[in-house]
């Protein structure tokens, strides 16, 4: 059986609490796409971890990790996140990369950072990561596929050739910066080649093959729906398909395999980078009040360190980014987070130009857009601890309750704290 885990909002929900928690039970964890732009942090009995490549499933002996073809390589930093939990007493993951992968290169994370620079106040708030030039050329055809590391050397040679001739065009005439130098890419192909050549396969005919003998296997999204480059906020989004019907593609496997799929969601609600952020709260002091309880250690950026935007729950958002990545259950994370306010805002519709609205509209229209707020009372103590929903406070369950009719998905898991236990299952009549 696939399951998917993936984001209603702009990322950051808690997934990869989630699918730590769900990857006990299964055997395979899968990331689909993305690359080291954004991460997810993970508590458990080894300690807390911010992941970025690697699948949430490491710190499980029996899961095999696969980074599937839709995924952003970054080799360095893939070794660097293998040797960071390796030297934290995790046992070494069983790890396979996909040979239809393509690599970040050294000269994307430069060209990342030389666009951001040149656009100045209009930059898209990027990571600089290297992502968007890395897609870039991967629809354009000029990036390197993992499986041309195992080239000969004259054929992989003559194609950074035609690559650094299209490159040093707009970095010498562009952005005014050092040009680059053929050998020395290739040299940095061959340092990646050397790193991941134990771990390279058909990922694809494998996760076929597992289906066959029976395997569970959890599909890993990163970001969320906000971000998607079709459906987000767009321009201000990530460069790869954050939604589960990527996952079949990203990994390989039958659209139809795809059974279940966990849309992970937040208490409130909380974004990285630029962007139209409707139910943003505007006053600081409150904002921050809110980022300091968050998560866990406060709300900020795990690959960035960048303190987040804060926001009360939006219920138009959560709907439609639910709808588009096809929901069976919703996984409702940092509820605990919640429980020093006396009443709750929630957003439960757009006011734009007068007319109010629960669809969620295109960017240029979302730009007008004013939330519509009710006030839900709240239930002002630590629900830490609790693991029947029965026993959470009244309000709170009144709470989950709303949210669940307003955006019309049933929520089945309860997160009330950072850790992989503390989880309440919930069944929906």
């Amino acid at each position: 059986m696939v399951t998917a885990v993936v984001g209603a909002n702009w990322g950051d929900e808690g997934k990869g609490k989630i699918t730590d928690t769900l990857a006990e039970n299964a055997d395979i964890v899968v990331r689909f796409q993305g690359g080291a732009n954004a991460g997810h942090t993970i508590v458990n009995d080894y300690g807390k971890f911010a992941l970025h490549t690697l699948p949430s499933g490491v710190f499980y002996s029996h899961v095999t990790s696969v980074i599937g073809n839709g995924v952003a390589l970054n080799v360095p930093t893939l070794k660097k996140e293998v040797d960071s939990i390796v030297e934290r007493n995790v046992p070494m993951p069983n790890i396979k990369i996909s040979d239809r992968a393509q690599l970040v290169m050294s000269y994307h994370v430069l060209l990342d950072s030389y666009e951001e620079e040149r656009l100045a106040g209009k930059s898209f708030g990027s990571t600089k990561s290297g992502i968007a030039p890395f897609y870039s050329d991967k629809f354009a055809k000029i990036g390197f596929q993992v499986s041309e590391l195992f080239e000969e050397k004259e054929e992989l040679m003559d194609k950074v050739n035609r690559v650094c001739e299209l490159k040093n065009v707009v970095l010498e005439h562009l952005y005014h910066k050092p040009k680059l130098v053929a050998t020395e890419i290739y040299d940095e192909l061959m340092k990646y080649k050397e790193i991941i050549a134990p771990f390279v396969c058909d990922t694809s005919l494998f996760l076929n093959e597992s289906l066959k003998e029976g395997k569970n296997i959890l599909l890993e999204g990163q970001l969320g729906s906000m971000k998607d480059p079709d459906h987000g906020i767009y321009p201000m989004v990530t460069s790869s398909s954050t939604l589960a019907g990527y996952g079949a593609v990203g990994a390989g496997l039958a659209p139809y395999e795809i059974k279940k799929i966990v849309t992970v969601t937040k208490a409130y609600s909380s974004a990285v980078g630029a962007g139209e952020f409707v139910s943003e709260i505007l006053d600081e002091e409150v904002a921050d009040e809110l980022r300091k309880r968050g998560g866990d250690g406060g709300e900020y950026g795990a690959t960035t360190g960048r303190p987040r935007r804060m926001g009360w729950y939006d219920i138009v958002a959560s709907k439609y980014g639910c709808r588009l990545q096809g929901t069976t259950d919703v996984a409702f994370t940092v509820l605990d987070v919640l429980g020093y306010l006396d009443e709750i805002p929630v957003c439960v519709a757009y006011d734009i130009n007068g007319e109010i609205t629960t669809d969620f509209p295109t960017t240029t229209k979302l730009k007008h857009a004013k939330p519509v707020y009710e006030y839900l009372p709240g239930w002002k103590c630590d629900i830490g601890g609790i693991k029947n929903y029965e026993e959470l406070p009244e309000n709170c369950r009144k709470y989950v309750e709303f949210i669940e009719e307003k955006i019309g998905y049933p929520i089945t898991m309860v997160s009330n704290g950072p850790g992989r236990n503390d989880i309440i299952y919930r069944k929906v009549k």
